[in-house]
C-alpha cells in the first residue's frame, strides 16, 4: 500500500508538472501571437505616416513647398499660378504624426489631429498616438466591391475629398477635379469587459472605436527626431518632443513633430489567465527596462518592442 501511495503521488506530481508546463507554453504562444499582431498593426501604420505621393500629370511650382504635384492634404497649402489648392469641405492638416505621453483627452471626439489635446496628469498612463496618410485601396483594406474604396484602421470606408488642381495636358495647363482620401487613425489602450486592449479610432464613415488586440496592458513610444538636418535630438517621449531645447527653437508643435524620423514602440502583453505559481515568478521587465517587483496578479507578462523608420515623413 505504501509503495502504491508513493507511486500515485509521483504520478500526480508529474501530471501536475506537465499540466503547468503546457499552460505556460500555451500562455507564451498566445502572448507572442498577440504581441506580433499589435506590433504589426502599429508598424504598418507608422510606416505610412505622412504618405502623400506625387501624382501623374501634375504641375510643379518653382517653390517645392507649394508644389501641386501632391493631392492637397497637409499645410502649407500648395499653389500654382495664383491658384490656392484648398479642397472642398476639407481643412488641410499640420500633422501627419502626433503623440501623447499618456492619453489624449479627446482621442475619440477630435475632428482632426490638429485639435487633439493631451490629458493633463496622464503621463503615468499608456501612451496614445495618431497617424495620418493619403489612403487608397492598395495601402488599406479596400471596401467591398464594386466601390473598393480606401478604409480606416477598422475597415470603414473613408470619405472622398475633392479638389481642383492644375494638371498637364496636350492643351497645356488645365484645371482638373481629383478625388482622394485621408486616413486618420488613433491608437490607445482602453478596457473592454475588464480586459485591457489595443484600441483604434478611425475616421471612416460611421466608424467607432474598437478593440484590435486583447490583453495589451501598456503602450509606450519614443520618437527619434532630428534637431537639424544633420543632428539627432535623440529618442524622446512625446512631452520631450515639445520641451527639448533644440526642438523648442522651432516655430510650433507641428514643425517639431515633422522632425520625427523613427519611432520606437514598446507594448506589455499579459497572459489571458493566471498561470504562474507565485508573485516572484510573475515579475517582469517593463518598457523602461526596470523590473516590476510587485505584479498585480499571477499572470505572465512580457514587454515586446520594435523600431520603425518613417519612410514618408514630412520635413
Amino acid at each position: 500500500m505504501t509503495m502504491g501511495l508513493l507511486i500515485t503521488v509521483a504520478l500526480l506530481s508529474a501530471y501536475q508538472g506537465a499540466v503547468g508546463a503546457n499552460q505556460m507554453a500555451d500562455a507564451e504562444g498566445r502572448m507572442n501571437e498577440d504581441a506580433q499582431a499589435a506590433l504589426a498593426v502599429l508598424t504598418q501604420q507608422l510606416r505610412m505616416a505622412g504618405s502623400n505621393p506625387d501624382q501623374a500629370n501634375r504641375i510643379a511650382n518653382s517653390d517645392p513647398t507649394l508644389s501641386s504635384r501632391r493631392n492637397p492634404l497637409y499645410l502649407p497649402a500648395p499653389a500654382y499660378a495664383g491658384y490656392a489648392l484648398q479642397p472642398k469641405g476639407f481643412a488641410l492638416s499640420s500633422f501627419a504624426l502626433r503623440g501623447c505621453s499618456g492619453s489624449f483627452s479627446n482621442i475619440t471626439s477630435a475632428s482632426d489631429m490638429d485639435h487633439l489635446t493631451c490629458l493633463p496628469g496622464s503621463a503615468a498612463l499608456p501612451n496614445s498616438i495618431a497617424v495620418s496618410y493619403e489612403a487608397d485601396r492598395f495601402n488599406t483594406v479596400p471596401s467591398p466591391a464594386p466601390a473598393s474604396l480606401a478604409t480606416d484602421c477598422l475597415g470603414k470606408k473613408l470619405a472622398i475629398i475633392t479638389a481642383t488642381v492644375p494638371s498637364a495636358s496636350d492643351a497645356g495647363v488645365v484645371l482638373t477635379d481629383v478625388s482622394y482620401a485621408l486616413a486618420d487613425n488613433r491608437f490607445y489602450i482602453a478596457t473592454r469587459s475588464g480586459v485591457p486592449s489595443l484600441y483604434c479610432k478611425g475616421n471612416g464613415i460611421d466608424s467607432s472605436p474598437q478593440a484590435m488586440v486583447d490583453n495589451v496592458e501598456d503602450l509606450q513610444f519614443r520618437y527619434g527626431a532630428t534637431a537639424s538636418s544633420a543632428a539627432m535630438a535623440g529618442y524622446l517621449s512625446a512631452d520631450q518632443m515639445l520641451s527639448n531645447a533644440a526642438l523648442a527653437l522651432l516655430a510650433n508643435d507641428a514643425t517639431r513633430w515633422q522632425k520625427v524620423v523613427a519611432v520606437r514602440i514598446c507594448i506589455v502583453v499579459r497572459s489571458q489567465s493566471a498561470v504562474v505559481a507565485s508573485a516572484l515568478s510573475a515579475r517582469y521587465v517593463t518598457c523602461d527596462g526596470s523590473l516590476a517587483t510587485a505584479p498585480p496578479d499571477l499572470r505572465l507578462r512580457h514587454a515586446y518592442s520594435a523600431t520603425v523608420l518613417l519612410r514618408n515623413r514630412r520635413l
